[in-house]
């Protein structure tokens, strides 16, 4: 039976390094995890509290496409309090996790054949998810004195569609309001539609995120429970998209999805209201930051952007290799640290970059730290 050139996708390569260290640790050793960006706190108590209570007297059958409307509702509210954002709940969409978010975003904004700029590095699934829908991924290289991000002037001529993450994956790195409005206007002057990823909003630990929706109207707003409101394996999201466009992405997802996971929604629901918490959760990744910061330029780890958000530290290791993944693989044999090889996010660069995470628990980032620089040393 054949196959679809559609389906010719590269693997997720932070799933092949999970694996690996998987392997590793069934095998009796004991790995610190830097590999996956995934939070180690459970969804918060009071969405677990929420779900068990309704999980008494509901079936949690399907809800509507667009989600329940309490949790839209909540959902605008969350704009009201992190940015001062009057949201219209109609324009919010639950999916189930971003990616469903994009699937939708994608297949709504653009035709097969249509390019989609990118900045370089970033998150792999999208040029993937693009690929699968017949669409044409165009990286713009970014560079370490831009902090990771792109200028406006670097928007491809030719393309349909710009991607846009703050804070981003794997640097972490934020755009100021200026930089993001710049963006958004270089963009709309060039008839090209503006897809913001904000899916590591709430994760900041200087200045806070700025969204896209305090710029314009006139853009994709995608963001996800996973990361601030530690509930990856859920598989709840949401998007926000212009008024003239929920019809249309409302029709696809009932076609594509029927609705989002009930359980997830009513999780979720908790979750919001779950502030001292998540921001206890932040503390700990903010403390996490600063070791980051402080240790790995003493394992020999110099060159890189220090993060604004998220929970990454994408490090430039040029001067230790030009092959990650080789690097990766003996990182993880050697030392018992499990880091992400740069060919994720920069198919072009990323033999010579790492990524880091510092999701973990602040010990476990410790001992890798050190792990690390005595690891580093012995190579000399």
């Amino acid at each position: 039976m054949r196959l679809s050139s559609r389906g010719e996708v590269d693997p997720f390569i932070v799933m092949d390094v999970m694996e690996a260290a998987r392997k590793a640790e069934a095998a009796g050793r004991h790995i610190i995890h830097m590999e996956v960006g995934q939070p180690s706190t459970p969804a918060p108590r009071l969405a677990r509290d929420r779900l068990a209570a309704a999980m008494e007297g509901d079936a949690l059958g399907y809800t509507v496409a667009l989600g329940l409307p309490e949790l839209r509702e909540g959902i605008a509210a969350l704009y009201r309090r992190w940015y001062g954002v009057d949201l219209d709940p109609a324009r919010v969409v639950v999916t189930a996790g971003s990616s469903a978010a994009f699937l939708l975003a994608f297949t709504a904004l653009f035709d097969a054949g249509d390019r989609v700029a990118l900045g370089e590095p970033g998150y792999p699934s999208y040029r993937q998810i693009l690929r699968a829908l017949s669409l044409t991924p165009v990286g713009i290289p970014t560079a370490a004195g831009d902090r990771y991000q792109p200028r406006p002037e670097a928007i491809p001529d030719g393309v349909q569609g710009l991607i846009v993450a703050s804070p981003a994956n794997p640097s972490g790195t934020m755009l100021d309001h200026d930089a993001l409005a710049a963006l958004i206007g270089a963009a709309g002057k060039k008839g090209v539609s503006f897809v913001s990823d904000e899916i590591y909003h709430g994760l900041h630990y200087e200045g806070r995120a700025v969204s896209a929706l305090e710029v314009s109207d006139e853009v994709y707003v995608i963001n996800s429970f996973s990361k601030y409101f530690s509930m990856t394996g859920w598989r709840i999201g949401w998007m926000v998209v212009p008024e003239a466009h929920v019809r249309t992405v409302e029709r696809l997802a009932q076609n594509m999805f029927i609705c989002p996971p009930h359980a997830s929604q009513i999780a979720a629901l908790g979750a919001l209201g779950a502030v001292e918490e998540l921001e206890a959760n932040r503390s700990v990744y903010a403390e996490n930051r600063r070791l980051m910061l402080e240790g790995l330029p003493k394992a020999g780890f110099t060159r890189i952007a220090p993060p604004d958000g998220a929970f990454y530290i994408y490090a430039d290791v040029s001067d230790l290799t030009d092959d990650s993944l080789s690097f990766a693989a003996e990182l993880l044999e050697k030392a018992g640290v499990s880091v992400t090889p740069g060919l994720d996010f920069d198919p072009r660069r990323g033999g010579r970059t790492l990524r880091f995470s510092y999701a973990r628990s602040t010990a476990d980032i410790a001992e890798g730290l050190k792990r690390l620089q005595a690891f580093m040393a012995a190579r000399g």
